[in-house]
């Protein structure tokens, strides 16, 4: 397929903080680029195509969900850094990213995306060097990755590469603490409001109103994905689902809610009951999630294995009788995300060896659903790892939230 040729456009920004636009130093992003071009050389490898919106955002600042339909960057050991981006994202990398190499990848027919990733590799003299490509993300999709292999053929060595700008984000730097800690802040106001807005005869989506009006005001981003709110069965359910209805007396509401500031995630988990009849089994639910909460907070230090943390969570539940709510993960890293979720590897569970350090963060969630019953109880929160005790960011009641 013949290709139009691509546009280059020089994007000039401010490149500090008196920008708004732009949330980290030029410094900032040197020394990640600096960490990037590291260790594509100690792979043995010229430059990389990158797709996760993620790492884009904390090379460059790029921010956008146009890698939805498509999106790439390309980082060379050479120096190159550049966007090859769709027309209608233009604008979000001028106001956002201070990457200058920004190159137009038009919408045509006789368009081929993998052709315009070559052109773009070519500029760059890639032609018989090894290129890393990175396939761990929603930004490539498997046709798309075809097509690459497919056009580059024998033209370069192209490498699919591990995870590593990932591994790379698990230990945030002060400035993306200070945002961590501000969503935390605001996740606490927004729980509280929620609390507030759920009793019994209160509509579904009164609740979430309520979440979503305090998010706004307080300037903070929409979270990665729909927070799951449910009252009854729903309040079962770990993931969003369509429909609201009414909370009815002697009910249960789920509240898994988050929030993102400068895209840097924050969550927490708690479930509410109604009156005037609350079930005993439901107070044990809660007693139980609690211990097993302050049992893998404990341990939240440098050092412990994120393995280590799911065995605390599964021993927790199995020694005061609830082993058959025990799940195959009680949490996962957080960090700047973007739909469709907030989760990101690692997840905490069975036998993972990745070794805990000082600031990273975790959100732990102690998760307890009785089938048979009908029965939902949880108590989750998120915490920095520092060199004690960790810090929580997040924050949930500890004794049973009743509305009476």
């Amino acid at each position: 397929m013949n290709c139009t040729p691509l546009r280059r456009v020089s994007l000039v920004v401010m490149n500090d903080m008196t920008d708004l636009n732009i949330h980290f130093s030029r410094e900032e992003f040197a020394h990640r680029q600096y960490q990037v071009r590291e260790s594509l050389e100690a792979q043995s490898l010229d430059g990389a195509l990158l797709f996760k919106i993620e790492d884009m955002y904390w090379l460059t600042g790029y921010d956008s969900d146009g890698f939805s339909i498509f999106g790439c960057m390309f980082i060379g050991t050479g120096g190159q850094l550049i966007h090859l981006a769709r027309p209608a994202d233009l604008e979000n990398a001028a106001y956002s990213s201070i990457c200058e190499d920004v190159r137009i990848a038009p919408d045509s027919e006789k368009t081929s995306r993998a052709g315009q990733i070559k052109e773009m590799l070519t500029s760059s003299g890639m032609q018989g060097k090894k290129v890393g490509i990175q396939v761990d993300t929603m930004g490539l999709t498997p046709r798309l990755f075809l097509q690459i292999q497919e056009e580059l053929g024998d033209w370069c060595d192209l490498i699919v590469i591990p995870d590593f700008i990932r591994e790379l984000r698990l230990v945030k730097s002060p400035q993306e603490l200070s945002y961590m800690r501000k969503a935390g802040e605001i996740m606490d106001i927004t729980l509280n409001k929620a609390i507030e807005a759920t009793f019994a005869g209160a509509f579904e989506g009164d609740i979430y109103a309520s979440f979503y009006d305090s998010l706004f005001q307080l300037d903070a981003d929409l979270p990665a994905h729909i927070p799951p709110l449910g009252s009854g069965k729903s309040a079962l359910n770990l993931r969003y689902t369509t429909g609201r209805k009414h909370v009815l007396e002697n009910d249960q509401v789920t509240l898994e809610l988050g929030v993102a500031y400068r895209h840097y995630h924050a969550a927490c988990m708690c479930v509410v009951l109604t009156g005037p009849k609350i079930n005993e089994r439901h107070l044990k639910m809660h007693e139980t999630s609690v211990i097993a909460l302050d049992a893998v907070q404990s341990i939240l230090r440098p050092g412990t294995t994120v393995g280590e943390i799911y065995d605390t969570y599964k021993g927790t539940l199995e020694n005061n009788d609830e082993k058959d709510a025990v799940l195959t993960v009680c949490g996962y890293t957080m960090g700047a995300a973007w739909p469709p979720t907030w989760m990101e590897q690692p997840m905490i569970y069975e036998g993972n060896t990745l070794v805990l350090e000082e600031n990273m963060s975790f959100f732990t969630h102690m998760i307890l659903n009785d089938r048979g019953n009908g029965l939902s109880m949880a108590v989750a929160e998120q915490a920095i790892i520092t060199n004690g005790a960790p810090e929580i960011i997040t924050h949930v009641p500890r004794e049973p939230i009743i509305k009476h």
